[in-house]
């Protein structure tokens, strides 16, 4: 009988774990929030798990009149409070003697050939073998310019024997015309292959997994498709507000935020055909397949919704609405709340619609696909046994409770032929001893192993803008605020009445 080969398995993977060669990070916007609270840290979590090499190096750009001495306390300080492994004195020693700051804006052509230098020491007293990533923590509008740098430095030029690999962070841009101009700006400095767009999200353990679930068994695939599928469900909410964003997220949005990048994302990954093979062209060429065969409605208000928060409770605390937080206008019509609905028009999938929503200062924080089925077409039970019997569901949990869960109906113990739903889950925590690493480790390691499977390439982010960019004029055009919805709730009520046109309603997570 011959035997299968399996998509998801590489030959070359002996189970050994994947350490990065020779080679540092140069973080531009060192100084952030997403700098202190995730990078440094996964950095520091890669070098207690053994995945970076001996002579690893990072360097910090900033503005700030800092010494190498400086910016390591700032590192340390980050590492022990935000980490995920143990802290261990010799691991941070070692990691810290390959620490350099360079002080500079981003038009200083001498800092940036001081950075050059810099670099230069690095790869002859660290062995970093002229193989730098630079990590842009920094708003798409300074990209052209410190690609410019990058280029004119010399930084940015490579050889056979050596890389030199591009980090990008969302936003990049904000409709398709940014994005194909950053894209230009971009792929003039460095080749397609040597730029790494970073989704987090497609870092996390349990969107990885959603490749295992579907293409590593045969109980799910059979029935992944629109004669079982009644519809999909892809939810990200968040319990907080704007925070110290608001400079940033004013004018952009929930939309732009969130589904043009996380939700679509995970929408290809969701209903992707099965891929040649488990490596970078392969899943890349099916998920932009998919985002190239979605589709709008035609009434592209009735099937959306946007909002925005109002003041309100949440968690017994008093919370402000959008419109009274520190640093929004007044009279913003920035949406802090977008729901979707969209259809992939392929033969697994056509007649299925797929509804995506995103929200801040929602019931609680959660992340999830949720796979709901179609009813049984015939039960042979009276009304009053299954009057509590729900669609079945398979539902991936993405966070903060890593998981699977299954809802199906189940006999009631007792006499009568009463039928409710249950759930059968799976967790990652009880499930395996080893905690899952943090997305930006898989992340950075990937960028430093040249590995580019999780990053969206120009394809997919032009074709993600491509979906959203009708969208986004369609609510300018109407010139309408935002509908306002409590904090601590789920939502505008537009968006269940978008849900209720069409006979369905929101789960609630």
């Amino acid at each position: 009988m011959p035997v299968t080969k399996n998509p998801l398995r590489d030959p070359r993977d002996k189970r050994l774990p994947r350490i990065a060669g020779p080679s540092g990070i140069v973080i531009f916007g060192v100084t952030g929030d997403l700098s202190r609270k995730k990078l440094m840290p996964a950095i520091y979590d890669l070098a207690n798990r053994g995945l970076l090499p001996p002579g690893f190096s990072l360097v910090g750009f900033a503005r700030r009149d800092w010494d190498h001495e400086d910016f390591a306390a700032i590192v340390h300080d980050a590492v022990k409070k935000y980490a995920r492994t143990p802290f261990s004195e010799p691991v941070w020693r070692h990691l810290a003697e390959g620490f350099r700051f360079v002080q500079g804006t981003f038009d200083d052509d001498e800092a940036f050939d001081n950075l050059k230098a810099t670099l230069a020491e690095l790869d002859a007293k660290r062995g970093t073998g002229g193989n730098h990533a630079f990590y842009f923590s920094i708003p798409p509008g300074a990209f052209p310019v410190v690609c410019n740098q990058l280029n004119r430095s010399g930084l940015s030029q490579h050889s056979p024997d050596e890389w030199r690999r591009v980090v990008i962070e969302k936003p990049f841009g904000h409709d398709l015309k940014s994005a194909r101009e950053l894209n230009a700006v971009v792929n003039s400095v460095f080749p397609t292959e040597s730029v790494f767009r970073i989704d987090h999200y497609l870092g996390k353990e349990t969107v990885q997994n959603l490749l295992a679930l579907r293409f590593a068994n045969q109980l799910y695939e059979p029935i992944w498709n629109s004669h079982y599928v009644d519809h999909v469900q892809i939810t990200m909410a968040e319990d907080i507000g704007v925070g110290g964003r608001a400079g940033y997220y004013d004018g952009i949005g929930a939309a732009r935020d969130v589904i043009q990048n996380h939700l679509l994302q995970l929408l290809a990954l969701t209903a992707m055909e099965e891929p040649r093979a488990f490596d970078p062209v392969s899943i890349r060429a099916e998920k932009a397949k998919i985002l190239a065969s979605v589709q709008l409605p035609k009434d592209l208000l009735a099937a959306t919704a946007r909002g925005q928060y109002a003041g309100g409770w949440q968690g017994g605390e008093k919370v402000l609405g959008y419109l009274e937080e520190d640093g929004i206008a007044p009279d913003s019509t920035t949406e802090t709340y977008a729901a979707i609905k969209v259809l992939v028009e392929t033969r697994r999938w056509a007649g299925v619609p797929f509804y995506l929503r995103h929200g801040k200062r929602l019931g609680r924080r959660v992340t999830e696909i949720a796979v709901v089925f179609k009813r049984a077409p015939y039960l042979p039970f009276s009304s009053n046994d299954t009057e509590e019997l729900g669609a079945n569901a398979l539902v991936i949990r993405v966070q903060p409770d890593e998981g699977i869960t299954i809802r199906f109906g189940s006999k009631v113990p007792g006499p009568s032929m009463e039928v409710r739903d249950v759930n059968m889950d799976f967790s990652y925590g009880q499930s395996f001893t080893e905690a899952s690493p943090e997305a930006y480790e898989r992340l950075i390691l990937d960028v430093l192993l040249g590995e580019p499977s999780l990053f969206p390439q120009d394809e997919e982010v032009e074709l993600s803008w491509k979906i959203l960019d009708p969208i986004e004029k369609a609510w300018a055009r109407t010139k309408k605020q935002p509908e306002q919805y409590p904090a601590g709730t789920w939502g505008p009520p537009s968006a269940d009445a978008m849900m209720a046109r069409d006979g369905r309603v929101w789960r609630r997570p």
